[in-house]
């Protein structure tokens, strides 16, 4: 842990996170918190992918109350712990390069942005720390495209901090998957009042589905098949087939809404988006489960970003470390990507390509890591060595480039 040991750190005054918020503006971040509310409300599966986009500052949200912040428990007090991380290396930069971690910060507070790439950088910077390095923020304090230098046992590494949304890998969004279940369910309620017994709505959507968001689309299929009391809706890119419910055990459920996911999940794969209507009075249930025409590929995306960053944001002077983070993946998928092996696979393909010829190392985290979760990665990330660059092997960038399977 690079902040001391989380179960029994106490939590601090709130004056870290005053001047965290402080630095944030007061009128933004009271606009973000009211912004982050209005999306995320209850009852639909928009406002639950808003509470799991924005956990972050809904966290920093409640612990802006006294009374939560003195109840702090380990997860909060990780995010507290880089809250200080902020506002100590605030305290010591020059205006200039204060305004910059300002924009950071405001950076994550618009649109669908989120504070975790700055809680990454800061995450990034005490890891290596902690393992024995000299870290200076040349990105704030220079305007760098690298994000750190680093120095250890006179061995110098420019660090690139990335965060990239697992969503870019997937070929239907879960966010569009979200809106199109909050724009059909009235209308599934309302088909299930007057249709009692347990459904399933098997779709298998075209690839393009979140390229061209063709939700409204979708949404006028599956209404005009249910009005026309149709099982099966086909054509060149889409299938819809409506079929009977039979699962084991789901039916003596007393709750199939809770019941339901995990038997599906088992069912249809990781790679499912899955969805539960029920009409208490009735006690019916239509499920919703729809695929894309391909598989994901979160891997693939990962590996686009770091040869992106790989050629746009390292000088070429030094070796190059780039830590990215795989934001918007659960747990099931981070631990699926790693027991494949199939993300390894794909950062050291990428190792010996032609773009990777200034890094030196790739590590890798996700959410697990960064708040302290169940199956975080060992040490706190993956990490992956490039053989051929002539300094994999320094004595100084060791602790940072060595991982368990090297």
């Amino acid at each position: 842990m690079p902040f001391g040991d989380p179960e029994v750190e106490a939590p601090s005054a709130a004056s870290p996170l005053s001047a965290f918020l402080a630095l944030a503006g007061a009128e933004k971040w009271h606009s973000r918190v009211r912004d982050i509310g209005s999306r995320a409300r209850p009852g639909s599966l928009s406002g639950r992918a808003a509470q799991q986009r924005h956990a972050l500052e809904l966290i920093l949200a409640r612990l802006n109350n006294p009374a939560v912040l003195a109840r702090a428990g380990r997860h909060e007090r990780r995010v507290l712990a880089f809250v200080r991380e902020a506002t100590d290396l605030a305290a010591v930069l020059e205006p200039g390069p204060r305004a910059r971690l300002q924009r950071l910060i405001g950076m994550g507070l618009e649109g669908e942005g989120n504070l975790i790439p700055l809680f990454h950088l800061l995450r990034t910077a005490a890891l290596l720390r902690l393992r024995g390095f000299e870290v200076r923020h040349d990105g704030l304090l220079h305007g760098t495209p690298y994000d750190l230098m680093v120095q250890r046992e006179g061995a110098v590494a420019e660090v690139v901090c990335e965060t990239v949304s697992a969503e870019e890998g997937r070929p239907l969004h879960r966010g569009h998957w979200a809106s199109l279940v909050d724009r059909v369910n009235p209308e599934l309620q309302t088909w299930l009042a007057a249709h009692p017994g347990r459904y399933i709505l098997k779709m298998t959507l075209p690839e393009d589905t979140s390229e061209k968001n063709r939700i409204g689309e979708l949404h006028g299929r599956i209404c005009a098949m249910l009005a026309a009391e149709k099982r099966q809706d086909a054509s060149a890119d889409a299938v819809l087939k409506l079929d009977p419910l039979v699962l084991a055990g789901a039916q003596a459920a007393s709750d199939p809404t809770r019941a339901l996911p995990a038997r599906l999940r088992e069912l249809f794969g990781l790679e499912a988006h899955l969805a539960v209507t029920a009409d208490p009075a009735s006690g019916s249930v239509m499920v919703m489960a729809a695929r894309a025409g391909r598989e994901n590929d979160i891997s693939t995306a990962a590996k686009r970003r770091l040869a992106q960053a790989a050629t746009d944001r390292l000088s070429g002077r030094h070796p190059g470390l780039l830590a990215l983070f795989l934001d918007d993946l659960d747990a099931a998928e981070w631990r699926g990507l790693r027991d494949t092996l199939e993300l390894e696979g794909v950062v050291r393909r990428f190792l010996t390509e032609a773009e990777a010829k200034p890094v030196v190392a790739v590590t890798c985290a996700t959410r697990q890591e960064l708040f302290g979760l169940p199956d975080c990665a060992p040490e706190g990330e993956l990490r992956f060595r490039n053989p051929s660059h002539p300094q994999a092997r320094s004595q100084g960038l060791e602790p940072a480039i060595s991982s368990a399977g090297d």
